[in-house]
């Protein structure tokens, strides 16, 4: 199985696809980024469990037992309204899964794949995805409070998300694999509440910010240019040492970014 290797290998072929752009066919990024890992095999694709499955092992689990799913490839599955609260899905493939409305409070999604998967509506408050690929993933109106977001979201919707208090800033204590951090490049955050999150040296280029609350959020440091921030509520956020470069940002909002860097090349509308 591809994930019999260690969690550090995992880690750092997860990093080595965040570092990658977009555009670029799954296949081609495992193969050129990620020697071994092959995106299009069943593993990444296809579901060794159904949702029928997934419903009996949660009408079993006992009230102090925690349900594992940990590695377990769901690619493809319905698996919208479950009660996954908990639930340890460390390492699983999710890819184009539905999880719309499902409950996954507290859920371990540390290393999980879930390219495309719907988790609009769904409750993943105190979750951990950390080294999680979720790129073009979408969160539209999920609720991630207090959430730990240190993977990579590129193309994500969080459009109407809560998303308050959730920590996307990088991880200086172990960079050993690398930064890890939030990558949200070109993501959908309009009307997101990321009320007093932290998404310090976190990766925001060219996000859809939109009417966002960003008030007391942490983005010092962190790279917002190109990102479109007309609207957004920014009383009390941090700023410092965020790039600003191309940035869509209201002109009465200007000073809100006095210690940012690249002001004098935003774009002030």
């Amino acid at each position: 199985m591809i994930f019999s290797r260690s969690r550090r290998a995992v880690r750092l072929a997860a990093l080595m696809l965040g570092a990658a752009a977009p555009f670029f066919p799954a296949r081609v990024l495992a193969q050129g980024m990620m020697s071994g890992v092959d995106l299009a095999t069943p593993a990444f694709t296809q579901a060794e469990l159904s949702r029928g499955d997934i419903e009996r092992l949660i009408a079993e689990r006992k009230p102090d037992q925690r349900l594992d799913l940990a590695g377990k490839s769901l690619n493809g599955l319905d698996l919208s309204k479950l009660d996954l609260h908990g639930a340890d899905l460390h390492g699983a493939r999710l890819n184009h899964a539905n999880l719309s409305g499902a409950d996954l409070r507290g859920a371990a999604l540390d290393d999980v794949w879930a390219l495309g998967a719907d988790f609009s509506g769904a409750e993943l408050s105190g979750a951990r995805l950390f080294g999680a690929q979720m790129l073009h993933a979408s969160f539209d109106r999920a609720n991630l409070s207090g959430a730990r977001l240190a993977g990579d979201f590129t193309g994500a919707r969080f459009a109407g998300a809560k998303l308050a208090r959730a920590d996307g800033s990088a991880d200086m204590k172990n960079q050993s694999m690398g930064l890890m951090r939030a990558v949200m490049r070109s993501a959908d955050l309009r009307g997101a509440d990321l009320a007093r999150a932290n998404f310090s040296r976190a990766d925001l280029e060219f996000a859809r910010m939109n009417d966002a609350d960003l008030s007391r959020a942490d983005f010092s440091n962190a790279d917002v240019a190109g990102a479109d921030l007309r609207g957004a509520r920014l009383e009390g956020a941090n700023f410092d040492g965020t790039d600003v470069a191309s940035a869509h940002i209201d002109a009465a909002a200007a000073k809100d970014f006095s210690r940012a860097i690249n002001l004098d090349r935003a774009l002030k509308d």
